[in-house]
């Protein structure tokens, strides 16, 4: 069985070939059952949150399992670790270790590329990014495989941490500054991207001008929401998958107050990578696009890493 650290793991997944390892697997698809989420005691009452999330097609099979320890702040620890493992799926014969997060982060970064590659416009260059965490910093890399972004902004609820990103993100090349206002910065981009923790809308429609593009990562629980009822109104709704529909207060919200109804939605990253679903229909369009993450894009990303550094070039790979 290969090891493959955080940055053996990082280094395989160039986001050019793992947004089209995405599209590959969303439009073949594989098997992706429920996850298996175990509450582990501790001592001091600080219970330990184990997820199990397996997938697999014919030829490979993956579990993710993620640890999720909110008592780890007063240990100075990160609250979250994860790892992925990889199998053959005929023999069962482990092939690979890689570093979870790693996986995690870049997976969900690219699925919003993927997303954008048809439904943000073909014009589209200047990218906000709201948030500055592990996902936050690696949207304007994941967005420059599918559009040619030439300008980011970056707006974080602390200015220095979006300061810091603003000027890490020069040093990769791109033109990049922190926003002081986000109603502004949300009103001159593109594309808006939200990948925060956050339980209130940050992100208003009425700042959203036609023709823009708004990607929404963070709520992946009933209880959190990055965009008001606005956002949704008049917009072309598409979701990753439709469990999305079941998980997020993005949502769940807007849907039991009437704002729009499940059949509202256009298409999940299924049914546009088949064909299904059309994307953007006009220049004036606006379109939202709403993730949770699915283990579907663990394996695509594990893959991709095993059989690049295996000499053997990413194939198809059927369910």
């Amino acid at each position: 069985m290969k090891i493959f650290d955080a940055p053996a793991t990082r280094d395989a997944l160039p986001f050019e070939r793992l947004v089209e390892a995405l599209r590959a697997m969303f439009a073949t698809g594989c098997e992706v059952p429920p996850r298996h989420v175990h509450e582990i005691g501790a001592p001091g009452g600080n219970a330990l949150v184990s997820l199990i999330m397996p997938a697999w097609t014919a030829r490979h099979y993956g579990i993710k399992t993620v640890n999720v320890a909110p008592g780890n702040a007063a240990q100075d620890l990160p609250g979250l670790h994860a790892v992925y493992l990889l199998f053959d799926a005929v023999t069962g014969v482990p092939l690979a270790q890689l570093d979870g997060n790693v996986i995690t982060s870049r997976r969900t970064a690219a699925a919003s590329a993927l997303a954008a590659s048809w439904l943000a416009r073909e014009d589209a260059r200047h990218l906000l990014v709201v948030g500055a965490g592990a996902v936050a910093r690696l949207l304007p890399s994941a967005y420059r495989a599918v559009r040619r972004i030439e300008r980011v902004t970056v707006w974080a609820r602390r200015s220095d941490a979006a300061q810091a990103l603003a000027a890490e993100l020069r040093g990769q090349g791109f033109d990049a500054a922190a926003a002081a206002d986000l109603g502004t910065a949300v009103a001159a981009a593109d594309i808006v991207s939200c990948a925060t923790l956050a339980t209130e809308p940050i992100v208003h429609g009425r700042w959203l001008r036609a023709g823009s593009h708004l990607d929404l990562i963070g709520s992946f629980t009933p209880a959190m929401r990055e965009a008001d009822d606005d956002c949704f109104a008049g917009a072309a709704l598409y979701v990753d998958t439709d469990e999305a529909l079941q998980k997020s207060g993005e949502l769940l919200g807007p849907m039991s107050r009437g704002v729009f109804g499940r059949g509202d939605v256009r298409g999940t990253l299924a049914a546009l990578a088949r064909g299904e679903a059309r994307g953007r229909l006009s220049h004036d369009e606006r379109t939202v696009f709403k993730s949770v993450g699915t283990a579907l894009e663990d394996l695509a990303a594990a893959t991709l890493v095993w059989e690049t550094t295996q000499g053997t070039g990413p194939t198809p790979d059927c369910g």
